[in-house]
């Protein structure tokens, strides 16, 4: 999959085709069933049509109000990793600011869309706002679309079991509360974070289990605890998926300033310092929690590995 930035500088061989518009945080089971539909309109088109997604890079929420806590549920690395999955030929990643959000949506249909990607096909979820004050809209698409001529296809929201809407709203709470798992359910796939792991105090490593230090950055805040996890080194596709523990907070046992995300990995020796590492939270074991001294705290992390290792057996 080919990751492109700039419109007005668009390849000729990648013009023509259907192109998903959305944010795609998180890239959760609503969002597979826009790009799914992209994928079905372009087969639908005369010739190879190649297949797009469209996102915007930073968040529009980030821009708006940049005074609000880290929210997202994935890196723009992520997202693209999970769209090339699902089988998109191109990720176009819009930067967006202040600029680029005061255009009319009238705009960006006419000089991105047709003049720059040259779209044959435009795939949204039907509640999918655009352009200046969020002006927008399906409907604004399809009045648009007969003169400049591409299709158009709105997709309705994916329910779960329970009825209610698959969104990236519903992932991030049940992520803040710890329900990982729930998380995972409206995803379609395992919340996993990622980063390079950095040099912390070596405690764990004193103690017997030495662990891979990350800060979450932009990511949401899971709520302090122990998750059973597993991690990789990334390699794309061919990423080795190791079963592990892991603390998210700031350790009161030894009242740390800042939170970090502590991942003790299951029969693993080398060194994982600058390294890129992935972590999927597979499940929330218990709060975080402090402990009288270091032998207290030793016993608990023997137990909380036999309990991931227990709950990563049951769900392999």
């Amino acid at each position: 999959m080919r990751v492109l930035r700039h419109y007005d500088e668009f390849p000729p061989d990648l013009r023509g085709g259907a192109v998903a518009l959305g944010n795609f945080d998180g890239v959760h089971r609503g969002h597979q069933a826009v790009i799914q539909a992209t994928r079905d309109a372009a087969a639908a088109l005369p010739g190879d049509a190649p297949v797009g997604v469209m996102t915007f890079e930073p968040h529009p929420r980030r821009v708006f109000q940049p005074d609000l806590p880290p929210f997202a549920l994935s890196t723009l690395r992520t997202k693209a990793r999970r769209i090339e999955a699902i089988g998109a030929d191109f990720l176009y990643v819009q930067h967006f600011d202040a600029a680029f959000a005061s255009h009319a949506a009238e705009w960006f249909v006419e000089t991105v869309l047709v003049q720059g990607l040259g779209v044959r096909h435009v795939v949204i979820g039907e509640d999918y706002h655009f352009g200046r004050g969020r002006g927008g809209n399906a409907a604004l698409l399809k009045r648009m679309a007969d003169s400049l001529a591409f299709g158009v296809t709105t997709v309705p929201p994916v329910h779960g079991p329970d009825g209610r809407v698959l969104s990236s709203t519903r992932a991030r709470q049940a992520i803040r509360e710890g329900r990982v798992a729930d998380a995972a359910a409206v995803l379609g796939h395992p919340w996993e974070v990622e980063g390079r792991v950095e040099h912390g105090d070596a405690r764990g490593r004193t103690i017997g289990f030495p662990t891979a230090n990350l800060t979450l950055g932009e990511y949401i805040e899971p709520a302090a605890g122990v998750y059973a996890v597993r991690a990789g080194v990334d390699a794309g596709a061919d990423t080795v998926w190791l079963d592990g523990v892991a603390n998210y907070g700031r350790r009161p046992t030894f009242e740390a300033a800042h939170p970090l995300l502590e991942v003790h990995l299951f029969d693993f020796s080398g060194d994982l310092y600058g390294q890129h590492l992935r972590v999927q939270l597979i499940g929330h074991l218990r709060p975080e929690r402090k402990f009288n001294g270091l032998e207290a705290l030793k016993a608990q992390i023997a137990a909380d590995a036999q309990a991931a290792r227990q709950m990563l057996s049951a769900k392999a």
